[in-house]
């Protein structure tokens, strides 16, 4: 076997093997930039309240980046929905044995967090920049800021504005990256 030869041969396996491990690293960095978890339970809840799935995955990204978690504020579990605000929805969708600890539970709080997010899109006749908004800082600030007519220069709170944009842009991610697994 000529030099050249052995050459090819080496870079040939290299490069088989940097492609066999490329397709795992990618999974891996998506898995980390993008997660998605409990997809069947995104598609169900997107296919009950009538919302886009992706939709649904970037206001999780947003909220807990997939990370069931407590906030200072106390909002609970993958959609970081406040006390307050679930009891509010357990009122109006007729949870008449829930509890706060039910947040814990990716189902209930996926649930929730639709029903309300279909609750403010409604609310603001379909914006969904209004919606997102309110879901971050509350129907009573998106109200003063423009209600139904707000757009992003409309948003008073750099943090809200940044919030808004992030879902905003990572629902065209998650329905790029995933849309087999959300059903789109």
């Amino acid at each position: 076997m000529s030099r050249r030869t052995v050459y090819l041969l080496v870079l040939g396996v290299a490069v088989a093997g940097v492609v066999a491990l490329l397709g795992p690293t990618q999974e891996a960095i998506k898995e980390f930039t993008l997660p998605l978890r409990h997809e069947d339970i995104i598609r169900q809840q997107a296919r009950d309240k009538d919302l886009d799935p992706a939709l649904i995955a970037a206001v999780i990204y947003g909220e807990s980046k997939f990370r069931d978690q407590t906030s200072s504020a106390g909002a609970k579990g993958l959609m970081q929905i406040l006390p307050e605000t679930a009891d509010f929805v357990a009122r109006k969708s007729g949870g008449t044995e829930f509890e706060h600890g039910d947040l814990a539970n990716p189902q209930i709080n996926i649930s929730y967090g639709c029903w309300y997010l279909r609750y403010l899109l409604q609310r603001y006749d379909g914006n969904e920049i209004a919606a997102v908004a309110a879901y971050n800082a509350g129907h009573t600030r998106v109200d003063r800021w423009g209600g139904a007519d707000l757009t992003i220069d409309d948003i008073r709170f750099p943090e809200t504005k940044e919030y808004t944009n992030t879902v905003l842009d990572k629902r065209s991610e998650y329905a790029d990256r995933y849309s087999d697994e959300l059903g789109l």
